[in-house]
């Protein structure tokens, strides 16, 4: 299964780069009591744990599925699984994969249908037919970007619970990209916008990630909500004529 598959090839970087960096460790590192070096192993591997928990969130789990998950782990670890043969169980892990990110992602929706309900009927907020929600929060001035622009903003991303998973402001660097290469909720969205504009959108499922998400940070089915402000609308670089050819100096 794909997801397993991801998180044990990055599990397996994370070691490969944990010996690379300890070659290089200053002699002060080096040189760390052994006990507080002992507590920093520990809370590394926790962090690998969380690491992978965060890799297959969405199979929701019960607590008795869990001791199952942590049995398979310990035996697969120690070498304890015998003549096990895991690839027999993987089209099933694939379907139970498929069943369970639909149910959380079907949760998720209906969670977030009183909210984009609110968020239509504040005052200034347009609903369109794809379920984009849009309100001006300040007014911008000159043409509106097309898809094939490119456009330059600072934006925030929350979900509906106002947990913020990206900022370009934290970041203190505003972003650039093709406005037709980015979710149909910021293509739509940012298409309506001036330049000098900021502007909220809410973006179901179906215009932003979809039932898939992208976890750990954006569960599946998830509804999100961008402040966006428009800064500017990039120059196209100029197509050059079919057949051109530059002539030798």
């Amino acid at each position: 299964m794909k997801t397993v598959v991801t998180a044990a090839l990055l599990s397996a970087a994370i070691f490969t780069g944990c010996r690379a960096g300890a070659q290089d460790k200053p002699k002060d590192e080096a040189q760390k009591p052994a006990a507080a070096a002992a507590a920093d192993d520990q809370k590394t591997f926790y962090a690998l744990g969380v690491f992978l928990s965060q890799r297959v969130t969405s199979f929701a789990m019960t607590p008795e599925e869990l001791e199952q998950v942590k049995k398979g782990l310990a035996d697969g670890v120690t070498g304890k699984t015998g003549d096990f043969q895991v690839e027999t169980y993987m089209p099933k892990l694939q379907e139970l994969s498929q069943k369970r990110a639909a149910a959380v992602a079907q949760v998720e929706k209906e969670k977030a249908k009183a909210f984009e309900e609110a968020a239509a009927k504040e005052t200034g907020a347009t609903k369109t037919a794809s379920g984009l929600v849009f309100k001006s929060l300040t007014a911008g001035t000159g043409a509106s970007p097309v898809p094939t622009d490119v456009v330059k903003v600072h934006y925030k991303g929350t979900l509906t619970n106002g947990q913020e998973f990206d900022s370009s402001y934290t970041r203190n660097a505003p972003a650039e990209f093709p406005l037709n290469g980015v979710i149909p909720c910021w293509t739509e969205g940012v298409g309506k916008m001036k330049v000098g504009e900021k502007a909220k959108l809410v973006c179901p499922s179906s215009i932003a990630y979809g039932d898939g998400g992208r976890p750990p940070k954006i569960p599946g089915g998830a509804t999100l909500v961008f402040e966006v402000e428009l800064l500017e609308i990039k120059a196209k670089p100029e197509a050059k004529p079919a057949g051109e050819v530059k002539p030798n100096k």
